[in-house]
């Protein structure tokens, strides 16, 4: 059983119906509601399906969280040699901090482990402070500043976590995924 499998049996998740699923484009409408309410230049659904033309080369890997039919979450990975890069994570705004975004970053983790990755990395808002809280949880540490990344105003928080394949760094994730 996958440590995300584990994380979502032990969180009150499981009584909410959480899922996750390969994102396809069928889930676009879905997804670009979600994508115009928490960025100021949203995806479109070009960029969104050439990604997913990219999961299909090997290249990336796109999910979706769904809640009883209902999509409230979607994140996705880009893969370079032996890094994966985070391109996003996004939650319904109506439905933060219910542990979707957590939930979700575990999904890619695994993913990365399981790819072979050594390290991973992203990029994030310089004011997302709760979001910088997820990321340290899971071992990323600030390692620079992009100024001006997000819509040529806002900087953004370089962030990398090193040794994923290291039996240090499953513990930690059988940590956080209580330890089941």
């Amino acid at each position: 059983m996958s440590i995300a499998s584990r994380f979502l049996r032990s969180s009150s998740q499981e009584s909410h119906g959480l899922s996750i699923e390969p994102m396809r484009r069928r889930h676009l409408g879905d997804i670009l509601k979600i994508e115009e309410q928490v960025y100021p230049k949203p995806w479109t659904s070009g960029v969104f399906s050439s990604e997913i033309d990219l999961v299909r080369r090997g290249e990336r890997f796109y999910i979706v969280a769904k809640e009883k039919n209902q999509l409230v979450g979607y994140a996705g990975l880009m893969f370079v040699v032996d890094e994966a890069h985070i391109s996003n994570i996004a939650v319904d705004p109506q439905r933060r901090r219910e542990g979707i975004g957590k939930y979700l970053l575990f999904h890619l983790i695994e993913q990365a482990i399981a790819r072979g990755a050594q390290a991973l990395t992203l990029e994030v808002r310089a004011s997302n402070t709760s979001a910088h809280a997820l990321y340290r949880i899971f071992g990323f540490a600030p390692a620079g500043i992009r100024q001006r990344y997000y819509e040529n105003t806002e900087d953004a928080l370089v962030m990398w976590v090193h040794d994923i394949q290291s039996a240090e760094y499953r513990l930690r994730l059988n940590t956080l995924g209580g330890g089941q």
